[in-house]
């Protein structure tokens, strides 16, 4: 197919799979319905997407290899089928069961979520070199709005008919829209991205992870996530805590995942046209402000401060595939990306300890504290010089 053709229908069917893999910014929506249905403790439910977004982390390692080596379809068909896998076995899983909920439920849907990930990323990148921000905006705008997407599925199947039954219709659409949509994504010839016609950094993985770049932005990437994820599982508890009616609670994920779409869009977007650091540095400074206006907001404040929040996270994720394009060079970005996604892990992890062990209170001041420390790992952050690359 010519290459004005493909790359239109890879942007669509990149958004229609992204729609169905953010379920961590809407974990907050699904961990009382999972606590009441499977008697699990409020410790082992937030293990559950401590643990779904770790495996997002290492799947994209795993996903990059196979997107790289076999194509982003491969890869694609391979995540649509782990991810309606998991949704289907959780509506199996018996009540009181947390570690058979952890295996077939957090680690098959974050892998399958992350297989997709790179796969939609990298496609639509080579296909947009110029615009390498934009097309990820685009195809990231869906994985934004997922989680309104999933709120209202919750909260509307989930409420009438129990979670199982929710879970198990959230598997069969993320199989046939998952497996219809990696259908679609194909790279574009070599020839439109291949190094004699578009020069620049072409770094294996082996060889990005010895350099300090990686370093540097694997800390980064870790860092930014406390500032929401130290709250999500908990946020609708903390919105009603702090005067929110109940019956608007749910907004405050709803209206994050509306932030979360606009920062998916513009931001990379704004990093085409402003450049990738001084972008990210924004986003990290707003991310330390935004979790001090979080720490002391009441009432309707609480559903801004945290759509803020999870906009400028959702902003900051849908810059480093390109800022990692950018360092490391294209034609491994998909197993570069997802090397630099364990951060995703370390930070999901390092947000799990902090949320047990943490008040809520000294939370806010940790989240701060991460994303200062975030934006100052980016400072030594500069291009590979391509003698380094031998």
């Amino acid at each position: 197919m010519p290459k004005q053709n493909r790359g239109p229908a890879v942007l669509a069917a990149g958004a229609a799979v992204q729609l169905l893999v953010g379920i961590p910014a809407a974990w907050g929506v699904f961990q009382r319905p999972v606590m009441e249905t499977y008697r699990f403790t409020r410790g082992q439910a937030t293990l559950a997407f401590a643990l779904l977004v770790a495996a997002y982390g290492v799947g994209c390692a795993v996903g990059g290899l196979l997107q790289d080596r076999r194509g982003p379809r491969f890869a694609g068909f391979w995540g649509a089928a782990l991810l309606g896998g998991g949704f289907l076995a959780a509506a199996a899983v018996p009540a009181g069961n947390a570690a058979l909920f952890l295996l077939v439920y957090s680690l098959p849907a974050g892998l399958g979520s992350a297989f997709l990930a790179p796969a939609v990323l990298a496609c639509a990148q080579k296909w947009y070199r110029g615009k390498k921000g934009w097309a990820t905006g685009v195809t990231g705008v869906a994985q934004g709005l997922s989680g309104a997407f999933l709120t209202l599925f919750v909260r509307g199947l989930g409420g009438l008919f129990g979670m199982r039954v929710c879970f198990a219709c959230l598997g069969g659409v993320a199989l046939a829209v998952g497996l219809a949509g990696a259908a679609v994504l194909k790279d574009p010839p070599p020839p439109a991205f291949g190094p004699a016609k578009q020069p620049g950094p072409d770094l294996g993985p082996r060889q990005m992870l010895r350099t300090p770049q990686y370093k540097w932005c694997f800390a980064a990437v870790a860092l930014a996530a406390p500032p929401v994820l130290l709250f999500s599982p908990e946020i609708l508890q903390i919105a009603a805590d702090r005067g929110v009616p109940e019956a608007w609670a749910p907004f405050s994920v709803v209206f994050g995942s509306a932030a979360s779409a606009a920062g998916r869009l513009l931001c990379p977007a704004l990093s085409d046209r402003f450049g990738r650091k001084p972008v990210l540095y924004a986003l990290y400074a707003g991310l330390a402000a935004g979790s001090v206006w979080f720490a002391f907001a009441q009432s309707g404040w609480v559903l801004a401060s945290y759509a803020l929040l999870t906009g400028l996270y959702a902003g900051e994720a849908a810059v480093e595939p390109a800022f990692n394009s950018d360092l490391f060079g294209l034609p491994h970005a998909g197993v570069n990306y997802g090397f630099l996604a364990l951060g995703m892990s370390a930070g999901s992890l390092l947000s799990y300890a902090g949320a047990l062990a943490l008040p809520l209170a000294v939370r806010h001041w940790a989240a701060a504290g991460c994303a200062a420390a975030g934006l100052a790992c980016l400072v030594p952050v500069r291009p590979v010089q391509f003698g380094s690359q031998k």
